[in-house]
């Protein structure tokens, strides 16, 4: 499952068996990226912090399929097989359309992105791609190009972080080892109502 020890639902106790509780999915599962936090505790609990106001959160503008598929996007950039495949899985629940969704995909794997998402989308997943592999290369300009297209501050701040995000979920797996094994694909915490609820069910 990874490179580092790791510590089992059935085996955890105190703070890490708390937060188990509250993520745990069907049949006692855990999703991998999640578990390999258990010798750290805190960071646990912050990440799926970030993760569910980040992602998962009712105040975000954009629909949620089409933050799902930055995630898909940013985690195809890193080479980040994890996070591509759960994000995959979790966009096509999403869709539960399988021509749409595999139209995103070729257009994700080809990045001719305008026969398949609208300016303001394709202009979108260029700022993410821009962020996730040449950070430093980020000027006025490209927020300016979002602005006109009257995508406001607020939604800029919203991929952002989605980006942001993604890029931390994947150097936690791609440094750490961590692979799919065991894992349940697509799983995610559905409660956008309830920011405290992290539950993976």
């Amino acid at each position: 499952m990874s490179w580092i020890k790791t510590i089992s639902f059935d085996d955890a106790t105190g703070k890490l068996k708390k937060l188990y509780q509250r993520i745990v999915g069907p049949n006692g599962n855990l999703d991998n990226i999640l578990e390999i936090h258990s010798l750290r505790p805190h960071s646990l609990e912050g990440h799926m912090q970030l993760y569910k106001n980040v992602l998962h959160h009712n105040s975000n503008s954009f629909d949620k399929w089409f933050l799902e598929t930055i995630a898909v996007y940013v985690s195809q950039l890193n080479q980040c097989d994890y996070c591509y495949q759960h994000h995959f899985a979790g966009l096509s629940r999403l869709l539960e359309d399988k021509n749409r969704v595999d139209a995103i995909k070729q257009a994700l794997q080809s990045e001719k992105f305008g026969s398949t998402f609208s300016e303001q989308q394709a202009t979108i997943l260029d700022y993410c791609k821009k962020l996730t592999l040449a950070a430093a290369t980020i000027t006025k300009s490209d927020i300016e190009q979002m602005k006109n297209l009257g995508i406001d501050d607020g939604e800029i701040l919203e991929v952002n972080q989605v980006a942001s995000y993604f890029s931390y979920a994947n150097r936690t797996v791609l440094g750490l080892g961590v692979t799919t094994k065991g894992d349940i694909l697509g799983l995610s915490p559905n409660d956008n109502d309830d920011p405290d609820n992290w539950s993976h069910q």
